[in-house]
């Protein structure tokens, strides 16, 4: 049976998911923790909009914020978030490899 809490759970992944800034955190992260600032330069954002990122993905329960002294350390919040991530890639390529062809998926489905 679905519940409420079921459908938020859902719908708070989907919202983190629907940013391709936010996809590429969690897909960084899920292959180890990192710092901000080094987010940000892999992924080619300013500093301030990583953090906001960052602070959307904290509040869906996505990732967690690990004190390292003045610096904080950022990695998913459950090991099973990079499985889900990797099924779903897998999920929607294998329904229609064609979907998302360009890189920024912008125009995706």
């Amino acid at each position: 049976m679905e519940t409420l809490v079921q459908h938020g759970a859902l719908a708070r992944f989907g919202y983190a998911l629907s940013d391709t800034t936010r996809t590429q955190i969690l897909t960084t992260l899920r292959k180890a923790p990192g710092y901000p600032s080094e987010l940000a330069e892999q992924i080619g954002v300013s500093r301030q909009i990583m953090s906001n990122h960052l602070a959307c993905l904290r509040g869906c329960g996505l990732i967690v914020a690990v004190p390292e002294g003045r610096r904080s350390r950022y990695e998913l919040a459950d090991p099973r978030i990079g499985r889900a991530l990797d099924d779903l890639v897998g999920l929607v390529l294998a329904v229609d490899p064609s979907c998302c062809p360009d890189a920024d998926h912008q125009d995706c489905c």
